[in-house]
């Protein structure tokens, strides 16, 4: 490690100990959803909804690990999946995304469809944990050495721990699994009044219960530490054993 590297492995841990720079960064937090702020972002022209920090967060894993994969459940208006694509793109090789939606809208299929990196993406219309759009995702990945996950569609502690168990298995020692928007667990109990997700009943929850039963993945921590601000907090799950 070099003397930069490990002045920033003592300063983030010091960072992510201050409780009072804790309390800022949720009080922060809270107000800015209240602007919908994930949703002010696009990336090459897509709209991404999601944080700047998760977005370089993904950004630094996809470059660490080089998945020819990235499979996301969840496509709401692409961004995401252009996303990946960019960064596949610049690993080069034949990478490619594999989105799931269970209602790809016909404007965003369309604007995806259209992009520059749409070559790189293939979408499937279905629930995430419907049997048959598994095994197709099964088939696509087959023979991929390395695979990403990115979960990010319904965000009920019943539906996300479904896909953890489902999709788990494609992630090879050293890769990732990241659960988005475990931040729920931590915002206000009335931040999601018409959802059937809360407090209680979340993508975090879902992840506690997960490793419980799972000890192929741990928490990566230091994503946490340096993120601070992150829908994803406890979310990234990095691969520590072979399937």
């Amino acid at each position: 490690m070099t003397d930069f590297e490990e002045r920033n492995r003592v300063l983030t841990e010091a960072m992510a100990a201050d409780p009072d720079l804790r309390m800022l960064t949720r009080a922060w937090f809270d107000r800015a959803s209240t602007y919908e702020y994930s949703y002010h972002f696009t990336w090459l022209g897509m709209p991404i909804i999601q944080f700047p920090q998760d977005i370089l967060a993904v950004q630094e894993i996809v470059w660490r690990t080089r998945p020819d994969v990235i499979i996301e459940t969840g496509i709401a208006r692409g961004g995401s999946l252009i996303l990946s694509a960019s960064l596949l793109q610049l690993l080069g090789g034949d990478g490619r995304v594999i989105g799931i939606d269970v209602d790809i809208r016909a404007p965003n299929r369309q604007a995806i469809e259209a992009h520059p990196l749409a070559r790189r993406i293939t979408m499937i219309e279905g629930s995430s944990t419907d049997a048959a759009v598994v095994q197709r995702v099964r088939d696509l990945v087959a023979g991929s050495s390395q695979v990403l996950v990115l979960l990010d569609s319904n965000h009920t502690h019943e539906h996300v721990l479904q896909e953890l168990r489902l999709y788990s298995p494609f992630v090879t020692a050293g890769g990732y699994l990241v659960v988005f928007d475990t931040v729920i667990e931590y915002m206000p109990a009335d931040a999601f009044p018409e959802r059937p997700w809360g407090r209680g009943d979340n993508p975090a929850t879902a992840v506690k219960a997960f490793l419980a039963e799972n000890d192929r993945f741990v928490v990566d921590e230091e994503v946490d530490r340096k993120l601070q601000i992150s829908v994803s907090p406890g979310g990234y799950l990095r691969c520590v054993a072979a399937p």
